[in-house]
């Protein structure tokens, strides 16, 4: 398996508390964060990780010098900010299998990546977003399925009792975004229009989330992560 992690933000909303490195590279429990989502893949029995990078790029390279693991990293570096999509893209060019993983750099969820690879196959869609359900939220917005587990609708960012939120992993068909431009947004120019066509499939997930751009999440995770509860 192959897998693509978003690593190039800001963490302009974690500058209070981590500064002058991307979010992936937040220490969290003695680690950087990137550190965990590469352990996770590993374990899980990914061979090729491709990091797309931008801001502060030379100290997640420096690390990765630095890093033992199993795994063969690529880097492809933004010159300037694509979007999601333009980093998605330009970095599925550095892979070989029909299918592969996105992740974003700032989330981590535990996941069955095998089974989600074979539930992707099965649905022949052109993409698949891993959901998690949470409970009494409104800082992500929530996404609705049918009983065909296809995505329906994106909606807004609001206050929910209970619903499924975009979990941050996706498998994507490796030539899906060749007639896009160099520049876009994964979410608005992909996802949604890609709902209307009925191409979007939603594996559910119960695996440990966690988003850490926000200040209050970052020092939640700095517990989950020392206790170990990621791994539940």
């Amino acid at each position: 398996m192959e897998a693509i992690i978003l690593a190039g933000g800001l963490g302009t909303r974690l500058q209070s508390v981590v500064q002058d490195v991307p979010k992936c590279m937040a220490p969290v429990a003695g680690e950087p964060f990137l550190f965990y989502l590469l352990k996770d893949l590993e374990t899980a029995g990914f061979q090729h990780v491709i990091l797309a990078l931008g801001y502060k790029h030379e100290v997640v390279t420096q690390w990765i010098s630095t890093c033992k693991t199993a795994l063969k990293i690529s880097f492809v570096v933004e010159n300037e900010p694509l979007g999601t999509g333009g980093a998605v893209k330009l970095s599925l060019a550095q892979t070989s299998r029909e299918a592969v993983f996105t992740l974003n750099g700032d989330t981590f969820l535990a996941l069955n990546y095998p089974a989600m690879m074979a539930f992707h196959n099965e649905k022949k869609a052109a993409a698949t977003l891993a959901l998690k359900e949470m409970h009494h939220f409104e800082r992500y917005g929530m996404v609705e399925t049918n009983e065909d587990a296809r995505i329906v609708r994106f909606r807004e960012k609001q206050y929910c009792d209970r619903g499924f939120i975009n979990g941050g992993v996706y498998v994507i068909n490796r030539n899906v975004l060749d007639g896009f431009p160099e520049k876009f947004s994964l979410e608005k120019d992909f996802f949604e229009p890609q709902v209307s066509a009925g191409q979007l499939a939603a594996f559910p997930t119960s695996g440990y989330f966690i988003d850490i751009g926000v200040p209050e999440d970052y020092h939640r995770a700095q517990i989950d992560f020392y206790d170990g509860k990621t791994l539940v």
